[in-house]
């Protein structure tokens, strides 16, 4: 069995696979001052209920934008599950060129999810991931990374709003009915849902007038599926997506 570790800013989403089958997945917080020994027990923890134990998983990929927490995984996976860890950056094998001024400046989250969406749905591509930031990744017909766009995550919009103003309260995040909200909460959620689906809609036009033929747009992040009900620019809902490509990767650096 394979542990892919997908590190974000907001949560640590992990799944095991069985050959290239995706079994089981979870989510955590991501926390900085965890210690190795509270992560992995609440890994390990977290495997057991899930009818896995450590002795079973037989290697593990990392893709991580927080560089202190994936030193702590690291960590992790050597003295707890005894396997040090395939980390996904520099000098990794993609299967994928990365046409960049700087190709190492890229977010390795940016290009796992390139590499999956490339080899489950072809190409052209625009992959959407809404998570802490929202980013736009364009991929071409033959596979190569050709920048994107990023952009303020719709949750640290909506935390702004609370944080850094006196009369707001803190929201859910809901499809509303109306854009004409007819309540602070209901403008709240229209302006914050809608005005991502307008900045969703407009980068995804704008990305499509540059590129020569049509491209498909595979969505994912925690925001997929709330975004994804009030656009039609979505072609591909899929919340596995960065999993998926760490177990590719993972596979095409096997020696």
């Amino acid at each position: 069995m394979l542990l892919a570790i997908d590190i974000g800013n907001t949560n640590i989403t992990c799944g095991i696979f069985q050959g290239e089958k995706l079994v089981t997945t979870w989510r955590m917080s991501t926390a900085i001052h965890r210690s190795p020994d509270e992560y992995a027990n609440l890994m390990l923890s977290i495997m057991e209920r899930r009818g896995t134990t450590g002795p079973e998983i037989k290697d593990a990929v990392i893709c991580s934008v927080v560089p202190p927490v994936q030193l702590i995984f690291d960590e992790v996976c050597k003295h707890f599950l005894k396997k040090a860890p395939l980390i996904v950056e520099a000098g990794v094998k993609t299967g994928r060129r990365i046409d960049m001024e700087n190709p190492r400046e890229v977010g390795p989250d940016r290009i796992v999810n390139a590499v999956a969406a490339h080899q489950l749905y072809g190409g052209p591509l625009i992959v959407l991931d809404m998570g802490t930031a929202t980013t736009l990744d364009v991929v071409t017909r033959n596979g190569d990374y050709i920048g994107g766009a990023i952009a303020p995550g719709i949750y640290i919009a909506t935390e702004a709003l609370f944080t850094r103003t006196a009369m707001l309260p803190r929201i859910e995040l809901t499809i509303p009915k109306k854009v004409i909200g007819r309540n602070t909460v209901a403008a709240m959620q229209s302006g914050v849902v809608f005005g991502y689906v307008g900045l969703i809609e407009g980068l995804v036009n704008r990305i499509q007038d540059e590129l020569s033929e049509r491209a498909k747009v595979i969505a994912t992040g925690g925001f997929a599926t709330i975004i994804s009900q009030a656009t039609n620019v979505i072609d591909v809902i899929n919340p596995d997506l960065t999993l998926i490509g760490l177990c590719i990767i993972y596979n095409l650096n096997l020696p």
